[in-house]
């Protein structure tokens, strides 16, 4: 991903008034068309970044035997993306902060292109993880833009259902993404879903020069330090948060496949994913519903949920119809954990937006190296199922993290009528 501002129509100063650069007239709200196209656009650039990030857990087994190694050291190709990401996230968003938005953007869609080029056509494990870690460069560019992009787009009331929107491309991701490429890779090889992934990703660039417009980026006077960024009113414990929850996620999924195992579900690894997808679907639209009034129920519910499912699993893993029901649970726990985790800390940074986003990228990423290191580890010493517990125990502490930051961090929203910065040509 100065005093904590408050989004109102009286008291709001708008990061995007703090950051403008250009002289265009605003729009009014009323005249303003919702940028449908554009912000699908910013969803199908999410979608190729956590499908790419997260792909390989579908295809472990597969990966393993064709590269030689072990599925722990297959699990590691998350995890180097995942670093990738968490070094290049916050130092990469300050350098280009002055970039014109559309610029930076087409050129970190452009390394995923490469990356996953590569990926597709190595036979070198090595190798392979070096595109990876190429990936989780762009991958944490990209994902800390994307949703300041998104609130730009459209007017403040707007905000909140823009992100959802902007956000649903890396749950559909999860949704589809995964369990198709898990499919692909029983049916035909790894190797071609990779393939697949850069040729959506060619035709992603031609929609965006399309369809999304341009905004300047900040000028040098208006950067906040990192530091002041990270001590503003409520942005820790969400960092904090995000963390815990994306690393109680992973542990799970990213070796969902070893984990289902020794349940003799070894083949249906691409019905339990088609399952969580699926509901995680409704999640994105519940989130997209609700965000604007009930963020703070919405994190609550989704750290419950999570819960709820790690439990089931730890302890009644044995039968297929509660792992399913698990799998449902976890779907509505994670489809909308991104846009609330992106919206909460958005509202709490202000006009520091950027830098918090990139800063929230970091420690998602953290958590998914952290689930890929100790999930892996976890997996050889004590076996699949203590996988469950664990993520068990990290989401208690989150879930109270959570109840309480009432005041700052993930509180309930309620914005009036405002309007947001044209866009450049």
């Amino acid at each position: 991903m100065q005093s904590h501002l408050t989004l109102t129509s009286m008291s709001h100063i708008d990061d995007d008034d703090m950051t403008r650069t250009d002289t265009s007239p605003r729009p009014p709200a009323a005249e303003t068309r919702f940028p449908i196209a554009g912000l699908l656009a910013l969803a199908a650039t999410g979608f190729i970044t956590l499908l790419t990030e997260t792909m390989p857990a579908g295809m472990l087994s597969q990966m393993s035997r064709d590269l030689e190694v072990s599925e722990a050291a297959a699990g590691q190709s998350v995890t180097v993306f995942a670093i990738g990401a968490i070094l290049a996230a916050v130092p990469l968003t300050r350098a280009t902060i002055g970039w014109r938005r559309k610029h930076l953007l087409l050129f970190a869609i452009s390394g995923f292109a490469i990356a996953n080029t590569v990926t597709a056509f190595s036979d070198s494990f090595a190798l392979t993880l070096a595109a990876r870690f190429l990936g989780g460069i762009v991958g944490g560019m990209l994902w800390a833009l994307l949703a300041g992009y998104a609130r730009r787009m459209v007017p403040a009331h707007q905000r909140g259902k823009a992100m959802a929107i902007a956000m649903a491309g890396g749950t559909v991701a999860l949704s589809v993404g995964v369990p198709a490429a898990a499919f692909l890779a029983k049916v035909v090889e790894w190797r071609f879903a990779f393939g697949i992934i850069t040729m959506v990703t060619l035709a992603l660039l031609v929609w965006v020069i399309a369809s999304v417009p341009n905004f300047p980026g900040q000028s040098k006077g208006a950067r906040l330090p990192l530091l002041h960024t990270f001590r503003l009113p409520g942005v820790a414990p969400i960092l904090v948060v995000t963390l815990t929850f994306v690393f109680a996620h992973n542990i799970l999924f990213t070796y969902i496949a070893p984990f289902l195992a020794p349940l003799g579900m070894a083949g249906q690894v691409d019905s339990v994913l088609l399952t969580f997808g699926l509901v995680s679907l409704v999640s994105i639209w519940l989130t997209g519903v609700l965000i604007d009034r009930h963020l703070r129920t919405l994190m609550i519910l989704a750290c419950t949920l999570l819960a709820t499912a790690a439990l089931i699993l730890s302890v009644f893993s044995s039968t297929s119809a509660l792992v399913y029901a698990s799998a449902a649970l976890w779907g509505l726990a994670y489809g909308g954990a991104s846009t609330l985790l992106q919206t909460a800390i958005a509202d709490a940074a202000g006009a520091a937006g950027d830098v918090a986003q990139a800063l929230l990228t970091t420690c998602w990423n953290i958590g998914i190296a952290a689930g890929g290191i100790i999930g892996g580890i976890t997996l050889n010493v004590l076996g699949p199922p203590s996988l469950g517990w664990i993520t068990l125990a990290l989401l208690l502490p989150t879930l109270a993290i959570v109840i309480g930051t009432r005041r700052h961090g993930f509180t309930s929203r309620a914005f009036e009528h405002e309007t947001t910065s044209a866009p450049d040509a």
